[in-house]
């Protein structure tokens, strides 16, 4: 079973049968490649630990995923949000490596084994974070950009925790390191964004516009340019994360950016389906017995008071309790880090096969349940609601959580705003028509307040952002949300508030619109079909002795080739 086509096969081909079973029970998939990684490691299909598929493909999958993340981040709003993830950040790991190790030292652990556990608790997993903010098309909204902040400077914290840990002599034997890490990290950091600056200002775009024409040039230039700052990642000592991450960074004001995603996409899924595969097969079931004590104390702990550290934390800037709420449980699991820290330890002799095993189990149990968590974070606020307004700073909000005040009659009300939604709301205003926006996009929300629209930051999972939006009183309501289950729910609220406006609402199939309408909607709008209808009707003219180029003409004067936004924020 040494064969890489075999061992593809067997890993593949169980992915696939857990992956039907959770998308039937309506489970995030990731669940399933991590049981599938278990039951390879239990039954011993083949030697995991010796498996080139699962020790060199899984660190492609998170360069892709780490790559996409970059080229998404807007650098202004991580700058606002630079207090509160630092503080976040830096109080939950301090609180959390101290506990924790206390936790280890209580249950029979080493001194200095327990701190390699604490820290190891310490982190969570960007990897699982990310793809669930991608797969339910949150990485833009406020709690998801907090999240992802949280989350990289955890990664960079990790990574010069691994560095001190694994200091040696340069490569160009110098021995600078023996005698000043400190300084030469801080050479490193400076080096590895120097670079990546000069080259995003003088250097990638005049080679992507020369590759642009070619889509498969642009494809290949684009895994070149992720996989060479990756390598000047390595070289420097930093991390695979951390250089795919700058590199999708300093591609993120390419107007090529949304092709060059569209095309790495299907590669991400396939190498990050085995990075999860891998990491269940990280648990020794002989260490089992021994370490679960550890386990159920540290599932516990990051399920339970991870998320209430950053409760605490955010609440002191002033965030509602959605935000913080969505932002705690996206991050209550533990790290694929803490595992490559746990191991450094073992490399040294510090630490067991049982502290070993107990995080790698943890590290699994925790993403599973933490993922059907983040899953059903809509069901959860719901109940938590109440208890939740206790980490509420009072009288006092954030910023990028301010919005539309006063109060309206006789207005649409908009869901969503970019693409479809911001020519929405241009035409509105260009009408004179009033009008109130909700979104989740902190960018978005400030363009608008600009042009005195007003808006309201949320999204369609918190029941109570809908009294923000003045639906009784409202004339039309129109969503152009992708989320089939925030469409839902606004609607379930429509019929239960008893308020009878159109409602005009995004579908992504016909099988959604279908149940759309069985809610209560009066028009499902699906992008794709009325692309198709358009097309149906410009060919019709065409045919008609219409030509073209004179409809072309007209249209180009009404629509700009870029996006509301796109044109308010050049």
């Amino acid at each position: 079973m040494n064969n890489i086509f075999i061992q593809l096969a067997v890993i593949l081909t169980l992915s696939s049968a857990l992956g039907f079973i959770a998308y039937k029970f309506k489970l995030p998939l990731l669940i399933a490649y991590l049981l599938g990684g278990l039951i390879l490691a239990y039954s011993a299909v083949f030697d995991v630990g010796t498996s080139e598929v699962l020790h060199f493909f899984p660190e492609i999958g998170i360069a892709f995923m780490l790559f996409l993340v970059g080229m998404e981040l807007d650098l202004r709003e991580i700058k606002a949000l630079g207090k509160p993830i630092l503080v976040a950040s830096f109080f939950q790991i301090f609180i959390t490596t101290v506990l924790g190790s206390i936790i280890a030292k209580y249950l029979g652990f080493g001194s200095v084994e327990s701190w390699y556990l604490g820290a190891g608790l310490a982190f969570s997993s960007t990897v699982v974070v990310v793809k669930l903010l991608l797969d339910k098309k949150e990485s833009t909204s406020l709690y998801g950009k907090l999240s992802l902040g949280i989350l990289l400077l955890e990664d960079l914290l990790a990574v010069m925790i691994l560095l001190f840990l694994t200091v040696t002599p340069s490569s160009f034997g110098l021995g600078y390191q023996q005698f000043y890490p400190t300084a030469t990290l801080i050479i490193k950091i400076i080096l590895l964004f120097g670079i990546g600056i000069l080259l995003n200002r003088f250097v990638l775009p005049k080679i992507f516009r020369a590759v642009a024409e070619s889509g498969e040039l642009l494809f290949l230039t684009s895994l070149a340019w992720c996989f060479i700052y990756v390598s000047l990642a390595l070289i420097l000592g930093f991390s695979v994360l951390i250089g795919a991450f700058l590199a999708g960074v300093s591609l993120a004001s390419s107007v090529y950016h949304f092709r060059i995603q569209g095309k790495v996409k299907p590669l991400r899924d396939f190498f990050v389906t085995l990075f999860f595969v891998y990491l269940g097969t990280q648990v020794n079931f002989l260490e089992v017995g021994r370490a679960l004590p550890l386990i159920i104390a540290f599932v516990a702990y990051a399920l339970f008071c991870k998320p209430l550290i950053i409760l605490l934390a955010l609440g002191i800037f002033g965030f509602r309790k959605h935000t913080m709420f969505q932002t705690a449980i996206n991050l209550s699991q533990i790290s694929e880090f803490s595992l490559i820290l746990l191991l450094v330890g073992a490399q040294k002799g510090l630490v067991s096969s049982t502290a070993l095993t107990a995080i790698a189990l943890t590290g699994v149990i925790s993403m599973i349940i933490s993922s059907v968590l983040v899953t059903h974070t809509k069901k959860l606020y719901k109940k938590l609601n109440k208890l939740l307004g206790f980490f509420e700073r009072k009288n006092y909000n954030h910023f990028l959580e301010v919005g539309k005040t006063e109060k309206l009659t006789g207005h649409v009300v908009i869901i969503g705003s970019h693409r479809i939604g911001g020519e929405v709301v241009k035409l509105l205003k260009k009408q004179g028509i009033a009008q109130i926006v909700l979104d989740f996009n902190p960018h978005i929300v400030q363009s608008l307040l600009k042009m005195h629209v007003p808006v309201v930051y949320g999204d369609l999972g918190d029941p109570e952002v809908l009294d923000a939006l003045d639906l009784k009183d409202a004339r039309m309501v129109i969503s152009t949300s992708p989320s089939f289950d925030g469409n839902r729910l606004l609607l379930e609220e429509l019929k239960t508030r008893k308020i009878n406006i159109p409602a005009i609402i995004r579908a992504s199939t016909t099988k959604q619109a279908d149940e759309l309408y069985k809610r209560g909607a009066d028009l499902a709008v699906i992008p794709e079909i009325l692309a198709g209808d358009y097309l149906l009707q410009r060919l019709k003219d065409y045919l008609s002795g219409n030509r073209f180029q004179e409809r072309i003409r007209i249209e180009r004067k009404k629509h700009s080739h870029k996006t509301f936004f796109e044109d308010k924020k050049e």
